[in-house]
């Protein structure tokens, strides 16, 4: 049986954490625009530091920056005290995280990079903290209040900071012109990064794995091609070699039910479909796939040149299934 507390304060928590969320969205302006600024034209990496669960935020916040065009690198706030602020460099540009905005570790190294020059924005919960002071741009992600009952553990703040890293993310992706192709070139193992950059050459069948009929074969060898090469159809080639007709699995067993064993007597010539679709081997295979949806077809033969008369490929719906981009 649910309980209906427990649905009541799972619902409250995300009330809290939306109105936290949209409340930051008015606390964004000027020092945000710098901030961006100030990100764009850095000539080395965005380092962002933040201590407990602003640390965690701050690992999130660089892994989208850096995955969206902006070179970032988390580092500990202590181990930059201790050795990593070396790190560091006069080109690079700092994001510390807090939302006490008085976090021992981050003041502590805040001298060393005003001495390298280093600029420093902030990402602060406390408006008059030490922190929001003492960097050259401050940007406020303070809530009203924590949407743990207890207004101890930092759940609201959390959500909040993480959705001002967002927001600086995109505004820097937008600045630089960041795409589409962009993004998959640096995520070339995920779905999208197959969708903008696996072309069919890396997936088609080729040489002696094509098959290949004569138009005076027999369709009963033609059939016998068909079931070798085990993807369903075979190309039909004239005198020339060159691509006539096709001839699949399927339309050898609607023939046998229109018209039985008789059907064996003809050629391939005979029976084959003329005009099959093809495309090049640039061709991405996401589009490949959608021409076979479209045509209602699963093989397509492949040319690497216009010039060309005889396929140098083929490609089937599963290999391009088989790479999960669908």
């Amino acid at each position: 049986m649910s309980n209906s507390k427990n649905i009541e304060v799972g619902k409250n928590v995300i009330k809290i954490e939306a109105q936290a969320v949209a409340a930051i969205a008015n606390k964004i302006g000027n020092e945000f625009d710098n901030a961006v600024n100030t990100i764009l034209n850095c000539k080395g990496r965005l380092i962002i530091l933040g201590m407990g669960k602003s640390g965690l935020i701050s690992q999130k916040i660089a892994s989208t920056m850096a995955s969206t065009g902006t070179p970032s690198h988390f580092v500990h706030p202590a181990d930059a005290f201790h050795g990593d602020l070396g790190m560091i460099t006069k080109e690079d540009v700092v994001l510390m995280v807090s939302n006490s905005g008085e976090t021992h570790e981050l003041l502590e190294i805040i001298p060393s990079l005003k001495r390298k020059e280093v600029p420093i924005i902030s990402m602060v919960g406390k408006e008059n903290s030490t922190l929001f002071k003492n960097t050259d741009y401050a940007l406020d992600t303070s809530v009203e209040k924590e949407a743990c009952t207890l207004d101890l553990a930092p759940t609201a703040s959390t959500t909040a900071t993480l959705a001002m890293g967002d927001a600086l993310a995109v505004a820097l992706l937008e600045s630089r012109g960041f795409n589409a192709q962009d993004f998959a070139e640096l995520h070339p193992g995920g779905s999208l990064g197959k969708k903008l950059l696996l072309t069919v050459d890396q997936l088609i069948h080729k040489g002696d794995d094509i098959p290949f009929v004569h138009r005076s074969t027999s369709l009963k060898d033609a059939l016998l091609t068909i079931s070798e090469k085990g993807l369903g159809i075979t190309g039909v080639l004239d005198e020339n070699d060159s691509l006539i007709g096709i001839i699949t699995d399927g339309d050898i067993r609607r023939g046998i039910e229109k018209g039985g064993n008789n059907i064996f007597d003809k050629t391939a010539e005979d029976f084959m479909s003329l005009n099959p679709k093809t495309i090049s081997t640039d061709t991405l295979a996401i589009a490949a796939l959608e021409t076979m949806e479209k045509y209602n077809i699963t093989s397509l033969f492949v040319f690497s040149s216009k010039e060309l008369k005889k396929p140098d490929g083929i490609l089937h719906i599963h290999d391009i299934l088989k790479t999960g981009i669908q």
